[in-house]
């Protein structure tokens, strides 16, 4: 039975590296596993750099046509249609961290509302600009809502300083994502 997995956060909250995990997860349970890179924002970290890895858990990764390639054009293959209509695996989307990514996520809207077997998930790191505060990071959920065109079902605090995050950093965040839970 197919699940799709949705992650989606202003940049560099860590959806990719959330991704990534889902699948590595979805395969450890031995779920036939696809990773779908649509962050058609950030074209510099993407899901492909991770291929080796990928491989040697059994996880598809699919993304842009020419993405790691020197051509910067945003340009999804048509087979992403058919995985989200697919219902023997894992469908996990890393999407762009902002509105104007989460427009590519809109073209699969009707395929995805029409099983409704989805979480979409917003990953909220509050130690990046734009997302400070609960106010803030309910700007940009909405901003993504109405962009995509799907509703949130969750909210994931990833809140870190990269190699410098502490479970200080993490409990200090912890007011903010249940008044952010509180004010979505």
């Amino acid at each position: 039975m197919k699940k799709m997995y949705v992650l989606i956060g202003n940049y560099g909250s860590g959806k990719t590296e959330l991704a990534l995990n889902f699948a590595f997860r979805a395969a450890a349970r031995g779920e036939r596993t696809e990773l779908l890179d649509l962050d058609m924002v950030n074209t510099y970290f993407r899901l492909t750099e991770r291929g080796r890895m990928t491989r040697m858990k059994e996880i598809r990764i699919v993304s842009p046509n020419y993405a790691n390639s020197s051509v910067d054009l945003p340009a999804l293959p048509a087979e992403v249609y058919s995985l989200v209509r697919r219902h023997d695996r894992c469908a996990i989307f890393d999407v762009g961290g902002d509105d104007r990514g989460a427009v590519a996520l809109g073209r699969y809207v009707p395929d995805i509302l029409a099983e409704n077997d989805y979480e979409m998930y917003f990953v909220a790191n509050f130690c990046r600009p734009l997302t400070r505060s609960a106010e803030e990071a309910l700007s940009v959920m909405r901003e993504i809502e109405e962009a995509c065109r799907l509703p949130f079902t969750a909210i994931i605090n990833n809140s870190n300083l990269g190699d410098e995050t502490t479970a200080q950093t993490v409990l200090q965040t912890e007011s903010r994502v249940r008044e952010l839970c509180a004010l979505s």
